[in-house]
């Protein structure tokens, strides 16, 4: 049997990166959020009516998201029946989840931020 050693280096190399990446994400968490919370009540409300607007957003863009998924998955599975190609079933399932897609968007980003719609 040989005998692999490893050089200082090597073993160096993986306590390095780990290093590293604790400072790089406590560079990334140092500055988290505008919300301004001295203000008090006047811009808690500020933070919740910008947190709405930006959940609308989010929530029409999954829409349209799901909705350009749908569409091309209906014309995908309509040209692949009629030159009788194959993966229609996988085309099918595409269609299905960009349906369940469009509706778990309206039903989960109201419910995380406690809002309805």
């Amino acid at each position: 049997m040989t005998a692999v050693s490893i050089s200082r280096r090597q073993r160096l190399a993986p306590l390095l990166l780990c290093v590293l990446g604790l400072l790089v994400a406590q560079l990334a968490s140092a500055k988290s959020g505008g919300v301004d919370y001295s203000w008090g009540a006047g811009a808690l409300a500020k933070a919740h009516d910008y947190t709405v607007t930006m959940m609308l957003y989010v929530l029409y863009v999954c829409y349209a998201v799901g909705s350009v998924m749908a569409i091309i998955s209906a014309l995908l599975i309509y040209f692949k029946m009629q030159y009788h190609e194959g993966e229609v079933v996988k085309n099918i399932l595409t269609l299905l989840g960009a349906i369940l897609f469009i509706i778990g968007a309206s039903v989960v980003f109201p419910a995380f931020f406690g809002y309805r719609i």
